[in-house]
């Protein structure tokens, strides 16, 4: 039992974390639940209009198209990136000659500003003059037109997630260093291959953190294409190509001032983040279990 000192010790430890949880989280939580159920627009006091909102968002051609472009950009996107970061944690995970260069640039794209990241991939993919075009063109690859072109410039936002996954491969990468090199010993010692280890020991091994970090992916992944679907390809092109929920939300809310309405497309992200996230933990939990010696 604790004492009665040691119990205010921890609640004055942990008071600034709850106060920041409660105000940075559930308040702001509870007041965009109450919104979604008025009509407000700033100018005039909200009005209550109970489920409309979302009614109207059920027959929103754009609420749906921006819906299936963010679903098929975490379909895609989220497995890549975390294909990216173990294969760079695997890769950089032993001490050579060297390696603290590699890692800091697998790392360094994460800390550039979201804002200049977007800058540098608009010029990256540039039709007539980018470096990536060019570079297609030089090897008589086919050279899109990224970002006029609808299903290129869906693409051009998936490849620029795939470079900042420097937290991932941290964190992979750290797993990876934290499995017992005796399990290999033992391994070597019974004549296992590499590809055996890999699958029956490193995967399983590593799997607890690889669910977390596609969970946190795919939360991530909501908001990640906002900057770029807002600076680099500006929601197109033509029809709504690269317009995201959060740039749906974005635009309702600062641009059409129908707070209310952006309120309730945050909900229904947050309700389908929740149903992903479990799907894929149902998934992963099965795979890990098929996988274990």
């Amino acid at each position: 039992m604790l004492r009665r000192t040691e119990r205010r010790e921890y609640a004055v430890m942990l008071a600034p974390y709850v106060l920041g949880l409660a105000a940075l989280i559930a308040f702001p939580a509870v007041i965009t639940f109450g919104l979604a159920l008025t009509e407000y627009d700033l100018i005039r006091s909200p009005e209550f209009i109970g489920l409309d909102n979302f009614r109207e968002l059920w027959e929103d051609e754009i609420f749906w198209t921006a819906m299936r472009n963010s679903l098929m950009f975490i379909l895609f996107a989220v497995p890549l990136r975390l294909l990216g970061a173990l294969i760079l944690s695997l890769l950089l995970w032993k001490r050579f000659r060297g390696v603290a260069a590699y890692r800091t640039s697998g790392y360094l794209p994460t800390v550039v500003p979201d804002v200049a990241y977007a800058l540098l991939w608009l010029w990256i993919f540039n039709p007539l003059y980018g470096p990536l075009n060019l570079a297609l063109e030089a090897i008589g690859g086919p050279t899109p037109s990224w970002l006029t072109d609808p299903r290129a410039a869906q693409w051009a936002v998936i490849i620029m997630s795939l470079f900042t996954i420097g937290e991932g491969f941290i964190v992979a990468m750290a797993t990876r260093q934290g499995v017992p090199g005796e399990l290999y010993e033992l391994g070597d010692i019974e004549g296992a291959r590499p590809t055996y280890m890999f699958w029956r020991l490193t995967l399983p091994l590593m799997a607890p953190t690889l669910l977390l970090l596609m969970f946190r992916d795919t939360i991530f992944s909501f908001q990640a294409n906002f900057v770029p679907a807002l600076i680099v390809t500006e929601g197109g092109p033509a029809p709504y190509a690269t317009t995201y929920l959060p740039l749906f939300i974005y635009r309702n809310g600062f641009e059409y001032l129908r707070y209310g309405y952006a309120a309730a497309a945050t909900l229904t992200m947050f309700l389908i983040t929740a149903v992903i996230i479990y799907v894929q933990y149902l998934i992963v939990k099965r795979w890990r279990r098929a996988f274990v010696v």
